[in-house]
């Protein structure tokens, strides 16, 4: 007998995708159905391919509902794969924990979810499958729940359930920790994990024990394609894995090399020659983009001086590749300067005087909180950006003025250059 299930993971329903208003333009009401039509590309995927089963090994949604639409949009889906009688299963997670969805909703009967006590089975004897799982029943969970699994079920395809960081990923808190060996202990053929957002196979084959990675990537972090794995089964074995892609909405990373460029028009048109690679590769999908500007280069100090007028050019040139289906969600400029700070200092003794102050200034705490306290009284005007995410304005660290100091350096220098070549 031959047949067809998805393993998926991590969906994340309506995800709040907080700090989106602090950037102008952003396509809020897109980034926030995102979840939603990923999901719907889920669930039209399944029909499509006529699957046998669906499996959702934790984290359906992220966190307690703000009201019921989000369990009623979970269940009008599962009833559309009830028609095409497609049963689900799935286990809570460290977001969707018991312990966390005060709501409850009662879903379609084709929809089953493990219990959140100890691991329990489900047996398709029409296939030949059984099936093992256990959800979490509080966000934190860090034993390891693989060591009370039951043994498989001889003359069954066994495909065990798991939401667990596993050896430990950078990024991910450790929860449900195992190894790969705990795993293999149990004589499965199939491990459906959750938890981590990238895809990954801990092993290949005999058993399979794959992360899917989640079906829609939520912010900068989450790059590259987002979706399913397709899990074929011809008599009784696992034959092939193949990745579905379900996202609506792609996030990437547009790095620029700046090293050895001269002009703002070098950087736009190689900004431009990136961008255009990255939406080709999309698809036709909405594409949220930051720009990284790094090398070293003789422009330095001019991009970080017309900054303004240098990002407001690639959020335009955005616009024209990509007719308004991509949007420029932050451009970091990461360049450094070309000119040798000791010569200059050698040359120009006003220069040398005014670097050598700012250098004292750095090194000097008491004149550094003097400035703090200056600069107190100008915090509320500045804009949301400036005072806070992960580069605003902390004004009650003097470490926000030594980070500083280089771009001080950087304008005094690209003035007093300026000057001294139009003298």
């Amino acid at each position: 007998m031959s047949y067809t299930f998805i393993h998926a993971a991590d969906i994340h329903l309506d995800s709040p995708l907080t700090g989106l208003e602090q950037y102008e333009g952003a396509p809020v009401a897109k980034i926030r159905s995102a979840t939603r039509d990923a999901f719907k590309n889920l669930v039209d995927t399944a029909i499509e391919r006529k699957v046998a089963f669906v499996i959702i090994a934790g984290d359906l949604y992220d966190g307690d509902w703000k009201d019921y639409n989000t369990g009623l949009f979970f269940a009008s889906q599962m009833v559309r794969l009830q028609k095409e009688l497609i049963k689900v299963f799935l286990i809570r997670g460290n977001h969707d924990a018991a312990s966390l969805i005060t709501k409850e909703l009662k879903l379609p009967e084709n929809v089953i979810e493990f219990s959140i006590r100890q691991p329990e089975s489900f047996v398709i004897d029409s296939l030949g499958v059984a099936i093992h799982g256990q959800g979490f029943a509080s966000r934190s969970v860090e034993e390891n729940l693989v060591k009370n699994y039951p043994k498989r079920k001889d003359g069954y395809l066994n495909i065990g359930i798991l939401h667990t960081s596993a050896t430990g990923r950078e990024g991910h808190e450790n929860y449900a920790p195992c190894s790969i060996d705990d795993m293999k202990e149990k004589g499965y053929d199939y491990w459906a994990l959750g938890h981590i957002h990238l895809r990954e196979a801990l092993n290949e084959m005999d058993p399979v024990i794959l992360f899917p990675g989640n079906i829609q990537g939520r912010h900068i972090k989450e790059t590259g394609d987002k979706g399913c794995t397709l899990v074929t089964v011809e008599d009784g074995s696992i034959q092939s894995l193949t990745h579905l892609s379900l996202d609506v909405l792609r996030w990437e990373l547009c790095e620029v090399d700046a090293s050895g460029l001269e002009s703002l028009d070098e950087i736009m048109d190689k900004a431009r020659e990136v961008l255009e690679q990255k939406y080709q590769d999309v698809d036709g999908r909405f594409l949220a983009v930051r720009f990284r500007i790094y090398g070293a280069t003789k422009i330095h100090q001019e991009l970080i001086v017309d900054k303004d007028h240098f990002i407001n050019n690639i959020r335009s040139l955005s616009l024209e590749v990509g007719l308004g289906d991509v949007w420029v969600e932050k451009v970091k400029i990461e360049t450094t300067r070309m000119i040798n700070i000791d010569e200059l200092k050698e040359q120009h003794t006003p220069i040398a005087v005014i670097l050598d102050f700012i250098k004292d200034v750095g090194m000097d705490e008491e004149m550094l909180r003097e400035l703090l306290i200056e600069f107190q009284d100008i915090q509320q005007s500045l804009p949301f950006e400036m005072r806070n995410g992960e580069e605003g304005f902390n004004f009650n660290n003097t470490e926000v003025i030594k980070k500083r100091l280089t771009d001080v350096e950087d304008l005094i220098l690209y003035f007093l250059t300026k000057t001294e070549v139009n003298a």
